[in-house]
């Protein structure tokens, strides 16, 4: 784990440098002006926000694991959930399949199992913001292509990620592999978990879990604006987050950084918005979302450490 801590603290110097950056390009009296103009009374209910768009994920998390009949209690399953958050700046959170590793180390549930949870996770996720951000680049005629792409993508890989008869090609081509030939029934797992998670009936509960809980942080982002411009609307911010976070999850950047910002100094700029308030915006929304699930993620892993003991994530048997 001391290489991945490295790899967390250079990534919050990487995030400082980047705002440091935005902070000189906007002009850094300006920016200091703007923050002075920000209600701080919003911060509690902002983050309560956060943490509502969390519950709701959580349900989808447990949900899923229910599909798959992985026992864990109530309370593992939320410290186990939580402390996955600190994966929330590694390349389209798909470093959340850390979270196998721990369900692993508390009951001994293969990787192969769980490993599916996390990507139906993403997927919906992604999905559910790709459908937000389509139908506000339609009627704001902003991104519509980029949109539009990456819901197709998302539709294509779900049936791809679905389909047996290809499953069945890549076994049989596998099995043909000498050093692959032992893995075969784990592909097997992992196929048998993806196709359960990713059922017509799942699909659509988790895909309706995802638009409420991404919503939930849609609206903070929207408190944030409101407080330097009133006339952009509600249906403008969850079109405006929900693109940002797809261009950085495209991006596959550590927490979609610089790009996810950019998108969002981009889009404020574009209507009507200083720079300088611009750049507050975006910095007091990632420091609401995504940090704010970074220090969760940090708090729940230490809890984790504490009650199951040190995570080695480098012993060969925790990829079984």
């Amino acid at each position: 784990m001391s290489q991945f801590k490295k790899r967390i603290i250079i990534v919050i110097i990487l995030s400082g440098i980047l705002y440091l950056g935005f902070s000189i390009y906007s002009d850094f009296d300006e920016l200091i002006n703007s923050f002075k103009n920000f209600n701080y009374l919003l911060i509690p209910i902002i983050l309560l926000l956060s943490l509502m768009n969390y519950f709701v994920r959580f349900l989808k998390w447990n949900y899923f694991l229910d599909l798959l009949k992985v026992k864990l209690s109530l309370k593992d399953s939320i410290i186990v959930f939580l402390s996955g958050f600190l994966m929330s700046i590694t390349p389209g959170k798909f470093g959340e399949i850390f979270k196998s590793y721990l369900i692993k180390q508390i009951n001994g549930t293969s990787i192969s199992k769980t490993a599916p949870v996390v990507l139906a996770e993403r997927l919906t996720d992604f999905f559910s913001l790709s459908i937000l951000a389509l139908i506000g680049s339609y009627f704001f005629e902003y991104g519509f292509l980029v949109s539009l792409i990456m819901t197709l993508i998302l539709i294509l890989g779900i049936i791809l990620l679905t389909n047996k008869s290809l499953f069945e090609i890549f076994i049989r081509v596998i099995s043909k592999v000498s050093f692959l030939k032992s893995k075969v029934s784990k592909f097997i797992q992992l196929f048998n978990s993806t196709e359960t998670l990713l059922q017509l009936k799942p699909l659509l509960l988790s895909l309706f879990l995802s638009v409420i809980s991404w919503s939930f942080e849609c609206f903070g982002y929207y408190l944030i604006i409101k407080n330097f411009k009133e006339s952009l609307n509600l249906f403008w911010a969850i079109f405006s987050y929900s693109f940002s976070t797809i261009v950085g999850a495209i991006s596959m950047l550590p927490g979609g950084l610089g790009m996810t910002e950019g998108s969002f100094l981009i889009m404020l700029k574009n209507n009507g918005l200083k720079l300088s308030d611009s750049t507050a915006i975006t910095i007091i929304t990632r420091v609401s979302t995504l940090w704010f699930a970074v220090l969760i993620g940090i708090i729940f892993f230490i809890v984790f450490s504490y009650k199951f003991g040190k995570v080695n994530i480098k012993d060969e048997n925790n990829f079984q």
